[in-house]
């Protein structure tokens, strides 16, 4: 019981001081155990039906920080300062049920037997074509994807909280425009991939952190 207690305030006490960070010490770097932790929070959260859509590009050399943020406006002061500088990318069109990736993902990665394979395919084409009608279009599967990336990212802000590390997720950049840069500098297939976000991860320039605000929990839970 201790224990538990103890895991619980640590939890909330991470929750409590993570905030956006805007401004990282250029001198200060995670180290390379601790950012372990952080990517292993990403790599171990869950997924629908565990298929695990993700793929992590992790920057830390300035120059391609510079480059990878050319068109993000709302990350490229926060790579330059930052430690580590993530590029979250969801995969698009082989997240089909029937696509070859995702029987090769059962078979080599889920170790399924083949009739198992055979009947979670069953089920996961009438999730996609029925349940969430994920199959009116690319766009619509691709979205779909990258919902499932967006819980990765919220456990590797969490962990690195934990651990005293700072953070900055990133959505503020020109899509379009850092998919080609990833594609020509990067060498991303962007048939294969589509971007979803970024993270900064870093310390804080001189502690600087900012008071949590949230709803009360009345406000937002209702017991049905």
């Amino acid at each position: 019981m201790e224990s538990i207690l103890k895991s619980k305030k640590i939890f909330l006490e991470a929750m409590n001081t993570r905030y956006a960070c805007k401004e990282f010490d250029v001198e200060k770097k995670i180290s390379d155990d601790d950012f372990s932790f952080i990517m292993e929070a990403g790599r171990l959260s869950p997924s629908s039906f565990g298929f695990e859509p993700w793929q992590f590009l992790v920057f830390t050399d300035p120059k391609k920080k510079e480059e990878v943020t050319e068109f993000a406006w709302g990350g490229r002061e926060r790579a330059a300062g930052a430690s580590h500088f993530v590029v979250a990318l969801t995969r698009k069109g082989d997240m089909k049920h029937d696509s070859e990736y995702l029987n090769n993902f059962m078979r080599d990665v889920q170790k399924l037997p083949e009739d198992v394979i055979e009947m979670k395919t069953g089920f996961f084409k009438g999730f996609q074509e029925k349940d969430f009608n994920l199959l009116e279009d690319e766009k619509t599967l691709t979205d779909w994807s990258s919902k499932q990336s967006y819980i990765a990212l919220g456990n590797m802000l969490t962990a690195g909280a934990i651990i005293g590390a700072d953070s900055c997720p990133i959505e503020g950049f020109y899509k379009e425009k850092t998919e080609k840069i990833l594609a020509e500098k990067f060498g991303v297939n962007t048939d294969e991939y589509n971007l979803s976000y970024m993270i900064a991860f870093g310390y804080a320039k001189d502690g600087n952190k900012h008071p949590k605000t949230r709803r009360k929990m009345e406000n937002i839970v209702k017991f049905m």
